[in-house]
């Protein structure tokens, strides 16, 4: 495993559409845990591929239930609102 750079904001990577993951292979478990790695090394608790400059429907999150790891997601509804202060790793 191994710490991947955070991409912020500014960059234009994070402004681009994701391919879809086709191949399920080492490459692909590789990627994972080094996103597992890095949220965790920058006390985050959600990192997608775009995030570590990978153009891939991949996200993990750890919310405080386990690791869960998430490929070709598609968001079918929604509901509720958030607020607070924004989490995300992008945006230091």
């Amino acid at each position: 495993m191994a710490l991947r750079k955070i991409v912020t904001v500014g960059d234009p990577i994070l402004t681009k559409v994701c391919r879809p993951v086709t191949r399920f292979d080492q490459k692909l478990a590789i990627l994972i845990e080094d996103m597992i790695e890095t949220m965790h090394n920058a006390n985050g608790v959600g990192l997608a591929g775009p995030q570590v400059g990978m153009l891939r429907r991949v996200f993990v999150i750890d919310v405080g239930d386990g690791i869960l790891e998430f490929i070709n997601p598609e968001i079918l509804e929604t509901a509720g609102e958030q607020n607070g202060a924004e989490g995300c790793l992008s945006f230091p």
